[in-house]
């Protein structure tokens, strides 16, 4: 029981750090608590509802599709709104991000309806055993994914002309612009990176848990505690904290119930601010700090 526990406990987390890199990416570069985060997730797990039912096609396969939607309007939100906010006030582009994602929650609700959706690909109900644990084939997609994700990211901010100057950015704003670094476009292009890896984020989620309007909040409250365990602006930090909240998550609703799982997540939260504020791996963007 335990073993299987800890199996699902760690396909859990590696949802809960490929919905959080996206956060964790605008927090440590643009230096913004985006409260909105959430609802870019289900706007990907909406769009991979529709694009696949529209096309016929696996749910995984919207992924390229809806990332490319996602990172245009994550640009044009930053660059045009939240950019606007941050010019007057930092609290004020919080406060902004809190208010759209109100807005967009209403209109999802008259859009979609409340009701909880999920997305069914055609290997819904397909398992198999390895060493006496079950596991789901679409668990265990939405693992691969999530790694392949990670991963990609992690590649691109390591060693691509744009990771670099995201990178750049972060450790040394000045420098940067002394170094003809258009900042602002760089601030979204971030957003419009962080925001299409959150609706990727939105496809996995769709295909193992149901989704509804209200549950954005949900995903904005995890992202934040991933962040905190993992650390600002790594997706090594993102994953490793994710791991851990899916572990403690899985663990405490199987062997102390299944109200209890936000319990511990705040007692994870409060013991690494006292102890490790900077999460696990530290802050990846110290320089800038």
């Amino acid at each position: 029981m335990i073993q299987q526990t800890l199996a699902d406990g760690l396909v859990l987390g590696g949802i809960y750090a490929l919905s959080a890199v996206g956060f964790s990416l605008i927090f440590g570069v643009l230096h913004v608590i985006n409260l909105s985060h959430g609802i870019l997730v289900l706007i990907g797990a909406y769009l991979a509802l529709t694009f696949s039912r529209m096309l016929q096609i696996d749910p995984l396969l919207t992924v390229p599709l809806v990332m490319a939607v996602l990172f245009v309007i994550g640009y044009a939100y930053q660059r045009f709104l939240i950019q606007y906010a941050v010019d007057r006030s930092r609290l004020g582009s919080m406060l902004l991000t809190f208010g759209v994602a109100l807005m967009l929650q209403n209109i999802m609700i008259w859009v979609f309806s409340p009701d909880m959706k999920n997305i069914t690909p055609s290997y819904a109900f397909v398992s198999f055993h390895i060493a006496g644990l079950t596991f789901d084939a679409v668990r265990v997609s939405a693992l691969a994914a999530s790694l392949v994700l990670l991963g990609c990211l992690a590649a691109l901010l390591k060693y691509s002309p744009l990771g670099r100057v995201i990178r750049a950015t972060a450790q040394q704003t000045l420098a940067a612009r002394l170094c003809g670094v258009n900042v602002r476009h760089v601030y979204a292009l971030t957003f419009a990176v962080s925001a299409a890896f959150a609706g990727a984020a939105g496809i996995v989620i769709g295909i193992i848990l149901p989704f509804s309007p209200a549950d954005e909040s949900m995903w904005t409250l995890n992202a934040f505690v991933v962040v905190v365990l993992g650390g600002i602006g790594s997706p090594a930090g993102a994953l490793i904290g994710g791991l851990l909240l899916g572990l403690a998550s899985t663990l405490t609703a199987q062997y102390i119930g299944p109200a209890f799982p936000n319990v511990t997540m705040f007692m994870l939260l409060v013991l690494m601010l006292l102890v490790r504020p900077n999460g696990l791996l530290g802050n990846a963007f110290s320089a800038s700090r």
